[in-house]
Parts: C-alpha cells; sequence; structure tokens
C-alpha cells in the first residue's frame, strides 16, 4: 500500500511540474491577443532539436537600454507600440506595467528572453520558412494579460 501510495504522490507531482511549466504558453495561446512583430532568422536547424527556427525580433532590440546595464538581472518586460501594421518596443522596465501590451521577458542569462525566440516546425518546413524569413517576414504572436507570448504563425508581411 505504501509503495502505490508513494507512486501515486510522484506521479501527480510530476504533472504539476509539467502542467507549471507549459502554463505561460498555453495561456497566451488560448486566452492571448494577437500581435505581429518583425522577425528575422538567427540559426535554423539544430541537429539535437530538430527542426526549428531560431527568431530574432529587430523591433524589440535596444542594445543602448539603461535597464539592460542596470547591474541587474530577473524579470524584464517591454511595452510594445504600434508602428503601421507591427508591433515595436517601447519602453523597458524591471517593473510590471500597468497596461498592456506588454512582453514579459527574463535577461538571467546572456540573452534577453521573452519566450518567443523559438518556431518548431516539422522537419519539411524548415527550409522554406528560413527562406521566408531571409525574405522579410512578421511574426504571429499571441501575448496574454500577464505578457506571456507564444509564436504562432511567422508568414510574409
Amino acid at each position: 500500500m505504501n509503495r502505490i501510495l508513494t507512486t501515486c504522490v510522484v506521479a501527480a507531482s510530476q504533472l504539476v511540474m509539467v502542467g507549471l511549466a507549459v502554463a505561460p504558453q498555453l495561456s497566451a495561446r488560448t486566452t492571448g491577443d494577437t500581435y505581429l512583430l518583425r522577425a528575422a532568422p538567427v540559426d535554423p536547424i539544430d541537429p539535437f532539436r530538430g527542426a526549428y527556427v531560431a527568431l530574432d525580433y529587430p523591433g524589440l532590440r535596444d542594445d543602448d537600454n539603461p535597464v539592460l546595464d542596470d547591474g541587474r538581472n530577473g524579470d524584464l518586460y517591454v511595452t510594445l507600440v504600434r508602428d503601421g501594421d507591427v508591433w515595436r518596443a517601447g519602453r523597458w522596465s524591471r517593473e510590471r506595467p500597468d497596461d498592456a501590451p506588454y512582453l514579459a521577458c527574463d535577461d538571467r542569462t546572456w540573452q534577453v528572453r521573452c519566450g518567443i525566440e523559438s518556431w518548431f516546425l516539422p522537419q519539411d518546413d524548415a527550409k522554406q520558412a528560413e527562406q521566408l524569413l531571409r525574405d522579410g517576414a512578421v511574426a504571429e504572436v499571441r501575448i496574454d494579460g500577464r505578457g506571456h507570448a507564444a509564436v504562432v504563425d511567422v508568414r510574409a508581411p
């Protein structure tokens, strides 16, 4: 009986951990609003991870931003402002903005990560997507009310 209970507790805790890991992406996909961001390719294929496109967002880059040089690491929020048909970065802050839309990001590593850096595809579609991105594309991104984001599609502008 003790062995069965232990197995059930371990299995339940693993399910909870998986749920917590995918909750931000699921929340963005199911409850988020759609925004278009200019996208460019970084690295198309990784033999260990399969067919995916690593995305860069020229409109979100701000290498001279004082928030990035404040000596702190952790949560970072990027408000979005409309720029024609697409959106780009507005203000960067360590404090969660009161008004949407914004991206909830993290700069604990060498790179600012907002959860929209990779787009996984079937193997046959990866090369086509790489070419599309080289020619100029926009990423369709869904962002929920807490700034969690997920890439839904990448297409021509």
